[in-house]
C-alpha cells in the first residue's frame, strides 16, 4: 500500500515513519509512505502558500493553486484516494479505516492556519475525514492517526492477524481486559479463569468482559454491535446486574 502526505511541515513525520509498527512496515516494504512539502508547488520564490481571507477576519487561508498543482501531479497515473484531514469531515471509525485500506493508495492533505481555500475541496478532494470533534493546529496529527490505523489492515504488518480481528470496535464491542505477570498487583489478582488452561472458558470470559466493558464505557456502540443470540442473552444478564465477568478491580481508582 502506498500513502502520500502533503504538508508544509514534513519534518513532523520523520520519527513517526521510523518507529514501531509503522516503521517496521515501511522498512519491510509492506507500506510505502512519501511525505511532500506543499511549498514545492508554491509557484514563487518566497514559497508562499497562504494569503489573507476575502471578506476579512483573523488568520490566514491556504491558497488553492499550490494544492491543486501538487495533488494533480502526485495523483497522476496512480489515482490515489484523496483525503483532506478536516474537522468538517466524517469522523474516522473502524469501518472507515477498513474502507480506506480497501481503496489502496491514499493521498492525505494536511491543512494549516484558518483553513484551505474551498476550491481545493471542490476540485481535487475525494473525501474529508475528521478524527474527532475538536480543533487542532493542522492535519498532520490526524494524518498520523489515520496512517497508524490503516497500516494495521495491510497484510503482514501485524504479525498475528488474530490480534487485528480482536481489536476494539472490530465486532462492535470494546476489547476485553488484558493481564500479564505478576499475578497480583496492589491487591488486584488476575481472574482465575485466565490461568485455568480452559480455552473455551477463557473465550467465554473474554466475551462477557468485552460486553461488560462496552456496556459500562460505550453503551452507544451496542445498538450497532453484531451480536448473536447467546451474546444478546449475556448482555441482558449484565444489564440486569447478573453474570459479572469477574474483572479485577473496578472502574474507579484504588487511591480514591
Amino acid at each position: 500500500m502506498r500513502i502520500q502526505v502533503l504538508t508544509i511541515f514534513p519534518e513532523l513525520f520523520e520519527r513517526f515513519l521510523t518507529t514501531s509498527l509503522v516503521g517496521r512496515a515501511v522498512e519491510s516494504g509492506r507500506l510505502e509512505i512519501g511525505v511532500r512539502d506543499l511549498r514545492d508547488w508554491s509557484g514563487d520564490r518566497h514559497r508562499t502558500v497562504d494569503d489573507t481571507p476575502y471578506g476579512g477576519g483573523g488568520g490566514m487561508v491556504m491558497t488553492a493553486p499550490p494544492w491543486i498543482r501538487a495533488v494533480r501531479e502526485l495523483a497522476a497515473g496512480a489515482e490515489p484516494w484523496r483525503v483532506l484531514l478536516s474537522p468538517q469531515g466524517r469522523r474516522l471509525d473502524d469501518a472507515k479505516v477498513r474502507e480506506l485500506a480497501a481503496r489502496g493508495d491514499l493521498l492525505l492533505l494536511c491543512g494549516r492556519y484558518e483553513g484551505i481555500d474551498e476550491r481545493v475541496r471542490l476540485t481535487v478532494v475525494d473525501e474529508e475525514i475528521s478524527i474527532g470533534d475538536y480543533v487542532l493546529s493542522g492535519g498532520e496529527l490526524p494524518a498520523m492517526v489515520l496512517i497508524e490505523a490503516v497500516s494495521r489492515e495491510v497484510p503482514g504488518v501485524v504479525q498475528l492477524p488474530e490480534s487485528v480481528a480482536r481489536d476494539s470496535f472490530r465486532s462492535g464491542l470494546l476489547d476485553h481486559p488484558h493481564y500479564t505477570r505478576p499475578p497480583e498487583v496492589e491487591g488486584l489478582k488476575v481472574p482465575e479463569v485466565l490461568t485455568s488452561g480452559d480455552h473455551a472458558a477463557i473465550d467465554r470470559w473474554r466475551l462477557r468482559a468485552a460486553l461488560a466493558a462496552t456496556l459500562a464505557k460505550r453503551p452507544d456502540l451496542l445498538d450497532e454491535a453484531r451480536l448473536g443470540p447467546a451474546e444478546r442473552r449475556e448482555l441482558e444478564r449484565l444489564r440486569a446486574g447478573k453474570g459479572s465477568p469477574g474483572v479485577a478491580g473496578s472502574a474507579g481508582s484504588r487511591d480514591n
